[in-house]
């Protein structure tokens, strides 16, 4: 992924140079340019088109925010009720993911996001020990992960 962008960008700065303008827009359109000869190169250059990996970075960012508002609109709900009816517990999340660095990515977006904290991962890398502040069956809140940020973080990692 790492060589593709940096042969798009050399053919970016050599556009520029051979054009003799130095301008963004030439820029961009040098960019386009190699963006180009790498997808018609991309099968012999390592690793996947570099633009897959960037799209689905994305959405992995998307679908953090869209679960952090859903999140945060759930716990001021909490908040503002008279009474407390919440039901906090703690759950064991069985993931699916293999590398470590997806475990990690997946347990700092549970974190982040409000009414979760992740207390710890099993020695085996398979189980993550979560609190929730409210939830109702365990069922639906791994549903929830698993449907959301578990799916793109584990799309993030796809060669």
């Amino acid at each position: 992924m790492a060589a593709q962008f940096i042969v798009n960008l050399l053919v970016a700065m050599i556009w520029l140079f051979v054009t003799d303008s130095y301008t963004l827009n030439n820029f961009v359109l040098g960019f386009i340019f190699g963006l180009v000869l790498v997808y018609l190169l991309h099968r012999v250059m390592p690793g996947r088109f570099y633009l897959v990996r960037v799209y689905r970075i994305i959405m992995l960012v998307l679908t953090f925010l869209s679960e952090l508002i859903k999140a945060n609109f759930d716990v001021l709900k909490i908040i503002l009720k008279p009474s407390i009816t919440n039901k906090p517990g703690f759950f064991v999340y069985e993931t699916d993911l293999k590398t470590d660095w997806q475990i990690v990515l997946l347990s700092n977006l549970i974190t982040l996001t409000p009414g979760t904290v992740v207390l710890g991962i099993s020695d085996d890398r398979k189980k993550i020990y979560i609190h929730a502040i409210d939830f109702s069956t365990k069922e639906e809140e791994v549903e929830s992960i698993k449907s959301s940020l578990e799916k793109v973080v584990r799309k993030v990692g796809e060669k």
